[in-house]
């Protein structure tokens, strides 16, 4: 049989025994809702079929627009007002995308300096022709690098996800010979993101705790005579990042901690090949400095990641790191590699829109208070399992804080939980789901690096590890942080 018969016919087969039976049951439990009266809450019915749609392998941006046609059409409304919510709110996420492909184009000039290729070939060097059972060390050394870079993209240099489809690829044969299994390494990525801009108040950091978790909680809160620093939020969110650090560390030493083979291509074993070595010459390097230090100042006085990935990135063309005739080429380059990313951020801005124009957050959220009673721990619990559900949906911790705050602080004062507990369960609440969201930027950046050689799947290899690991130690420690702050 050729190999293109038998990829038809292991496409048919999958959707005989998987596609076809998950719609149909999903469409047979809707129909008997219907049938016996029971309405299923929109937010719950929207989030639960893009869920079920990524995982029987619909590309994640159809996954997205279906869902909120449902959840729309479910809740109520017209076609024409579904479309219309999904539409009026592509605005936000598309200046997000910019920024994202502004940010790439850096990332991919940044590479055109020689830095990473140098990293590259010397870890390749050291490796070398040393037996995997002699590889702990590099093995170790590899994942502190994963971490440190992860914590400098969202605080000292806020390029975000950028550096990780600019890394990892050239490293992936030296992890194929370590036979590191890479759903470790989407952990690692995702998981020290995410501490890193939950944690410490600078770059990303900063927009999420000073000017969006503080501002949301003291607008709400002063009805209630509740008023918080910035200095308050790092507290506040130290246990949660905790449980992440651990789920972290459960990936790495656990659950994926057995070798695992991958295929090495013939184009990729160059790296392993000492006669291909990079260089780097000083001026290169004065020029990545000074670009990374004015991209970086520019962040910090204007407060865009926009201009500061401009700045640097038109520093690095007039320095010569690449011909001046190439700039289309390298922005493009860096924007082929980023689109993916920035349309589905668009995509889910208007699917948070859809869901917010159902109407149907603030019911789903009361409904969970009810069931709570004056029981803080059933409470706690209740409130962050909420948040994951929704921010699961959204892709994005940013835009849950402003959904979230106006039901949670008053909730949370009302049953008595202190300040520095209504920070942390709002404040985690809106984080859970980030990582490990199939839209989230932070589980497709991983993907767009691991999967550079496509061994790595976005739904089974990324975004349901990085899930389990990233959110349930968060759960587990927030709920402490919440019952004794």
């Amino acid at each position: 049989m050729s190999s293109s018969s038998s990829s038809a016919s292991s496409g048919a087969g999958y959707k005989s025994t998987r596609v076809y039976p998950v719609l149909g049951l999903l469409a047979i439990l809707y129909a008997l809702s219907l049938l016996a009266g029971i309405h299923i809450n929109a937010v719950l019915l929207t989030i639960g079929v893009m869920i079920v749609l990524c995982l029987i392998k619909v590309p994640v941006a159809i996954a997205l627009i279906s869902a909120a046609i449902a959840g729309g059409l479910h809740a109520g409304l017209s076609m024409p007002e579904t479309i219309s919510a999904l539409n009026d709110n592509l605005l936000v996420g598309s200046q997000v995308g910019m920024t994202y492909i502004m940010i790439g184009a850096f990332a991919v000039a940044l590479s055109r300096s020689g830095i990473l290729d140098v990293f590259a070939q010397w870890v390749a060097g050291t490796v070398g022709g040393r037996e995997s059972h002699h590889l702990a060390g590099v093995k170790w050394m590899l994942f502190g690098i994963f971490i440190g870079a992860s914590i400098l993209s969202q605080n000292a240099v806020p390029v975000h996800i950028a550096f990780i489809p600019v890394m990892i690829p050239p490293l992936l044969v030296v992890l194929n010979k370590m036979r590191v299994d890479r759903r470790a390494v989407a952990c690692i990525l995702a998981c020290s993101i995410s501490c890193s801009y939950l944690l410490l108040p600078t770059g990303f950091g900063a927009i999420y705790l000073n000017e969006i978790l503080v501002p949301n909680v003291n607008e709400v809160g002063q009805a209630y005579n509740l008023v918080i620093g910035n200095s308050d939020a790092p507290k506040a969110m130290a246990l949660p990042v905790l449980g992440i650090v651990l789920g972290m560390l459960v990936a790495v030493f656990i659950s994926y901690r057995k070798p695992r083979d991958y295929i090495t291509t013939s184009e990729a074993a160059h790296h392993l090949d000492p006669s291909n070595a990079a260089t780097l010459k000083p001026a290169q390097l004065l020029a990545t400095v000074a670009a990374l230090a004015a991209a970086l100042a520019c962040q910090l006085f204007y407060d865009s990641l926009l201009i500061g990935g401009m700045v640097g990135f038109l520093i690095l063309s007039a320095s010569g790191v690449f011909k001046w005739s190439e700039q289309d080429d390298v922005f493009t380059e860096g924007m082929r590699m980023m689109v993916q990313i920035a349309v589905i951020i668009t995509i889910a801005s208007g699917f948070a829109g859809v869901l917010t124009a159902t109407g149907e957050i603030e019911p789903l959220i009361q409904a969970s208070a009810e069931l709570m009673g004056g029981n803080k721990a059933i409470a706690a619990l209740l409130m962050l399992l909420v948040g994951l559900f929704i921010t699961i949906g959204f892709g994005d911790s940013f835009a849950s804080v402003p959904i979230l705050a106006p039901i949670y602080v008053p909730l949370a004062l009302t049953l008595g939980f202190s300040p520095l507990a209504t920070v942390a369960l709002l404040g985690a609440s809106a984080a859970l789901g980030d990582a490990g969201s199939p839209a989230s930027t932070i589980s497709l950046g991983a993907t767009s690096g691991l999967n550079a050689d496509g061994q790595h799947d976005h739904i089974r290899d990324s975004v349901i590890p990085t899930f389990i690991h990233a959110n349930f130690g968060m759960v587990a420690m927030a709920w402490i942080a919440a019952m004794i702050l």
